[in-house]
């Protein structure tokens, strides 16, 4: 393995990912400016919800930016070593093109908005504004490819984990955008337009040189990602505890600053942690550059049995025995083969499996995408404050990130330790989020807190597993098209459940009461029982895709990570 200077090494790409991502999560900010979009531009409140859709299908809609990525950063075929196909790659193109497309997009898209908003130009036609919004939307799913198939390429038997950073921190950014609004420019929701124009775009330009794919493997990967872990972790408390502060205490303009004088040291944290993993590295190939033992294979494994229980709880490094067991190839299905050998979406979209997990994502992403954007009208029914409402949609963020940091770290974790497949996972956290969604069908007193911590939670461990599972089921190579293509089934989830469910059966009860408006536990009753079930289906696809895929994991994903631990 050859030396790298700090700059070039894959620890400083995975602080630099961090941080675009942390800028990357506009998407979760339109309530912000959104009444002043309404007033300018003279909008009913459906012309404003047709607005909010495109939004939703831009920031969904990844197909191009797989297709980019995998025209930009796939090595020739006749890449021999580790090293050559880095440089290969490098002279192609890499990551940084599929983030400067982004970049583009978002300052386009929210700059030509903001023109519109602030009068600098006549007022555009309903779908002009419709398509501003798509190309700014569209802009995150080039950031978050990018981020994400690229930290899976750095850290392939760590898929989950990383993919949990990074999701994680998007997660996390629409709690970071507002903070910034909130102490610079509050009740300047124009003006934060244009802030959301430059902001992303400039921090993208700066660090997209940084982010490189590494076909290499080091030593203490998962020790130097439990530490990035660490850190988000460290943030999201540190983002919930200011909010809720701010919510209760409304805190004056000084104490804004200073909190977020300590966000910004906590998100320089990244780079510390990449700077001491890059000395550690270092470090270990000068103290190993002269050694040449071998150790044999049998007694390597041996060491690693009699180990397991001393590594039990300071990690995940043990593969467990006993689960990579021999099955007869002749009894699995032809297309079990296939898995994990890099098919590309034409291969993975005549499958079963890729079906499966589209249903699994239409019932879990759209079921949660629909509670958070109708959770205010919600709350209003059932008699919440609008303080209270403004509370669980601030914090609706901090619970997204548990979910896709959590699903991501605990199921990479059980799956070197105790051999569970990824889908089974998605199986448990799919049928926790339809007894959530029973919850707030309940209405009893603080229904709609607790209902709202599972959905999002488990609304959040959506965005980690799909695209991890994808990876491991159907490859890397194309896993930026096929993951973004999946990821559709969430805007067409949310639109079947949030508007041809939830808007009818609210319009229904509204009438009856001789109005626009609707008050009491019936508004939403009937709407969240058929999302409770409209989840349970999605738990029963994901059940279906655990039971096809279990001999895969079996044989291949665990021979992986046992082959890794010898190597």
């Amino acid at each position: 393995m050859m030396y790298r200077s700090w700059t070039d090494n894959k620890w400083t790409t995975t602080a630099a990912s961090i941080w675009i991502q942390c800028t990357s999560g506009s998407l979760y900010t339109f309530s912000i400016y959104s009444a002043a979009l309404k007033s300018t531009q003279l909008y009913d409140q459906s012309t404003l919800d047709t607005v909010s859709v495109f939004k939703d299908i831009g920031g969904s809609a990844g197909l191009l930016s797989g297709l980019l990525y995998t025209a930009a950063t796939s090595p020739p075929s006749s890449s021999s070593s580790s090293s050559s196909s880095r440089t290969a790659v490098c002279r192609r193109g890499g990551p940084w093109i599929v983030l400067a497309a982004g970049a583009i997009q978002c300052f386009a898209g929210y700059f030509l908005m903001w023109l519109s908003v602030a009068g600098l130009v006549p007022r555009p036609p309903v779908a002009l504004m419709c398509f501003y919004m798509l190309m700014a939307a569209h802009a995150t799913s080039f950031f978050n490819t990018a981020n994400v198939v690229t930290g899976v390429n750095n850290f392939p038997n760590y898929r989950g984990t990383i993919v949990g950073i990074m999701k994680g921190f998007l997660g996390l950014s629409g709690a970071i955008l507002i903070q910034v609004y909130q102490t610079i420019l509050e009740n300047k929701p124009t003006a934060y337009i244009l802030m959301l124009a430059l902001f992303p775009t400039c921090n993208t330009l700066l660090l997209m040189w940084f982010i490189r794919i590494y076909r290499e493997t080091e030593g203490d990967e998962d020790k130097h990602l439990d530490r990035f872990s660490l850190v988000s972790v460290v943030i999201a408390a540190y983002l919930m505890v200011t909010i809720i502060l701010d919510n209760a205490l409304s805190l004056p303009s000084p104490a804004r600053i200073c909190t977020l004088v300590i966000l910004v040291m906590l998100l320089t944290s990244p780079f510390y942690v990449a700077m001491k993993a890059h000395l550690s590295e270092t470090r270990r190939i000068s103290d190993t550059s002269f050694s040449g033992h071998q150790i044999d294979d049998s007694n390597l494994l041996a060491a690693e049995i009699h180990s397991d229980s001393r590594h039990a709880h300071s990690g995940y490094h043990q593969v467990p025995s006993g689960t990579v067991r021999e099955v007869d190839t002749n009894k699995i299905d032809k297309t079990t083969l296939q898995w994990g050998e890099n098919l590309n979406l034409v291969q993975a979209i005549s499958t079963s499996s890729f079906w499966l997990l589209f249903i699994a994502s239409a019932c879990g992403m759209g079921s949660g995408l629909a509670t958070v954007n109708n959770i205010s009208q919600i709350g209003a029914s059932l008699g919440y404050t609008s303080s209270e409402t403004s509370s669980m949609v601030s914090l609706w963020s901090i619970w997204n990130f548990v979910g896709r940091f959590g699903a991501g770290y605990l199921s990479e974790y059980l799956l070197h330790v105790n051999g569970w497949a990824r889908p089974l996972f998605m199986t448990i956290t799919l049928a926790t989020m339809s007894i959530g969604h029973a919850v707030i069908a309940s209405a009893f007193p603080g229904a709609l807190y607790i209902g709202s911590v599972l959905v999002g939670v488990c609304y959040g461990s959506q965005w980690s597993l799909m695209p991890t599972i994808v990876s491991e089921i159907f490859g890397v190579v194309h896993m930026g098209t096929i993951f973004n293509t999946i990821t559709t089934a969430s805007p067409i989830g949310s639109y079947i459940l949030s508007v041809r469910v939830m808007g009818y059966i609210y319009d229904v009860e509204a009438s009856v009461e001789g109005g626009n408006t609707c008050s009491g536990t019936h508004c939403f009753r009937l709407s969240f029982f058929i999302m409770s079930s409209a989840a349970l289906l999605g738990s029963l696809a994901a059940l279906t895709l655990f039971f096809l895929t279990k001999d895969f994991y079996q044989q291949a994903i665990l021979r992986r990570l046992l082959h890794s631990v010898r190597k």
